[in-house]
């Protein structure tokens, strides 16, 4: 469905972007496509936004129903909740995203120059998804600091261990079938216990 021209310039461009990187895929979106299925110059697309790649951002941050959950658990003040608890939430909401986001850029990867491009795009607006990472390492730092892991655990190789299994299990699911993954509901938790396993104090589970 069209956005309707009364709407805000940023708005019908987010709409625009969106529609197109789901229907004909990142690597064929152009800003002037963009800006043509929104009803407006390429001039104003740039009024409003960087890049495609900053569009892409907000389009996978404010359009995908689990990153905002997802940052916001990332976010937490240690103490908030248990730390298994927040763990398997923070698992269910990444897997979910990846499940999403995968198929958006999963395009880029068929052209070298596109994806080089993409990379570079997106550092200069100081995003990518590291910084997913990087919260949870700093997330679990933060809960260490709190006494509430193990004083040696390793606060960013629990985070890959944590993301790469969810990330896993949407490259799986798209690439293999849904038969060959576990419903998120049996997965959140297995992956979850997992790292509270390698970073759990065993005199606690808070």
């Amino acid at each position: 469905m069209l956005t309707p021209k009364s709407s805000p310039t940023p708005q019908r461009l987010l709409d625009a972007a969106e529609r197109l990187m789901r229907t004909v895929g990142l690597a064929n979106t152009t800003t002037r496509a963009i800006a043509r299925e929104a009803g407006c110059s390429e001039a104003a697309l740039y009024k409003h936004f960087t890049n495609k790649e900053e569009l892409f951002v907000r389009v996978l941050t404010e359009r995908s129903a689990n990153a905002g959950p997802l940052m916001a658990e990332l976010a937490a003040e240690p103490g908030e909740c248990a730390v298994p608890e927040r763990l398997e939430r923070i698992a269910r909401h990444a897997s979910l995203f990846y499940a999403e986001a995968m198929p958006l850029a999963g395009s880029l990867f068929a052209e070298p120059s596109l994806l080089n491009r993409h990379r570079e795009g997106v550092r200069g607006i100081g995003a990518g998804p590291h910084k997913v990472l990087e919260a949870l390492a700093g997330c679990l730092e933060r809960e260490r600091g709190r006494g509430r892991i193990r004083p040696d655990a390793d606060p960013r190789a629990a985070a890959a261990l944590l993301l790469g299994a969810c990330f896993q299990r949407a490259f799986f699911l798209h690439f293999s079938g849904e038969d060959t993954v576990q419903p998120v509901e049996e997965f959140a938790p297995a992956v979850a216990r997992a790292t509270w396993a390698a970073v759990g104090r065993p005199d606690r589970s808070a």
